[in-house]
């Protein structure tokens, strides 16, 4: 009945459903590598890479929001903690189709640290209350925060709940909650997604203090079996890096997490499905080695799985390369007809 309930709620109130969510990461979710997703998954939540407030603004809107409408459900994610500029960016992800905005305060890099953007935002809870507050009244969209369970010299219990109340005073009713503090200074990025210590209880003390919030667990999640007990304490899921490394992975979510088939039967269809995608791609320009990076993680411990990637790094990247060298490549892995079977 809990699970009912949350899925009611994600439902109503607060947009798509979140019960399991692809997570935004730079340079890798981006519109080639979630049209792929797609293809496997119907119902996964769907997030862009990070684009900043100054971006939209000063740059080139349409290119940086482009994405195919077979990407929905997809959430913009924005870096920024100027009000005016976060409210207005809200209002461009309304108007190019989105499904929700979600607000990065997890970042750890320096970059954005020295643009005020990202974790660096959980030591001004004040802040980012302010910025929520502006967005929900520039959208009818859900306004979602991304965030950390604190940072270097705010990482206590109450330095947390004090986040969570002042920004859900604001309006927001969803918090994606990367079970990791970010430390700031002395770990790059990198080392931020590994060695500060997960603290998953945290995020399910979250959800017990605080029931009439919608909380999405991440950070280090890797199966369907890990994420079946976070469930048991939070409303959804959010996987990044394995989900980008074994995209296969996908394939079963909406069998195990939504009760319907999903779209592939195996990763050759997949993969098949993309094709015509790619190949208007290439037609605007695009360079196939910019499309064929995502696509290296699909056929994953199969066999002939390395013959499928070192095929497309000898050739994606040569002057012309066109959609031959994705069937070439495929062609080198046996089709045997996997059936999908739900990962462990």
């Amino acid at each position: 009945m809990p699970e009912q309930i949350a899925d009611t709620q994600a439902d109503t109130l607060y947009g798509p459903s979140r019960r399991f969510c692809v997570a935004p990461m730079m340079d890798w979710t981006t519109s080639h590598y979630r049209y792929l997703a797609r293809q496997l998954s119907r119902h996964a939540l769907l997030y862009t890479e990070m684009v900043t407030t100054g971006a939209l603004i000063h740059g080139d809107t349409a290119r940086f929001l482009r994405h195919d409408p077979a990407e929905y459900p997809l959430a913009l994610q924005l870096g920024g903690s100027n009000p005016q500029e976060l409210a207005h960016c809200a209002a461009l992800a309304e108007q190019y189709g989105f499904d929700e905005v979600n607000l990065n305060v997890g970042c750890p890099s320096d970059r954005v640290q020295n643009n005020m953007i990202g974790a660096c935002l959980m030591a001004h809870p004040d802040r980012v209350a302010e910025d929520v507050r502006a967005m929900i009244s520039a959208t009818g969209l859900p306004v979602t925060v991304k965030h950390r369970i604190g940072i270097d010299g705010r990482e206590s219990w109450e330095d947390l709940c004090e986040f969570i109340e002042k920004v859900s005073e604001a309006g927001c009713r969803t918090f994606i909650v990367h079970a990791r503090i970010a430390v700031l200074e002395g770990l790059s990025p990198k080392e931020n997604r590994d060695i500060p210590p997960l603290k998953y209880d945290w995020v399910y003390r979250l959800k017990a203090l605080y029931p009439h919030l919608e909380i999405i667990i991440n950070g280090g999640i890797k199966t369907f079996d890990e994420c079946r007990q976070h469930l048991e304490h939070t409303d959804g899921v959010m996987l990044g890096r394995e989900a980008y490394h074994n995209p296969w992975l996908l394939a079963g979510v909406d069998t195990e997490f939504f009760g319907q088939p999903g779209p592939a039967r195996s990763r050759h269809e997949a993969l098949r499905a993309v094709l015509p995608f790619i190949q208007s791609e290439l037609d605007r320009g695009v360079y196939l080695s910019h499309m064929s990076r995502h696509l290296m993680g699909l056929f994953h411990g199969q066999p002939g799985g390395r013959q499928f990637r070192r095929y497309i790094s000898e050739n994606a990247h040569k002057p012309g390369s066109g959609i031959e060298v994705i069937e070439q490549a495929m062609a080198r892995v046996p089709e045997p007809g996997d059936a999908v079977t739900v990962p462990a």
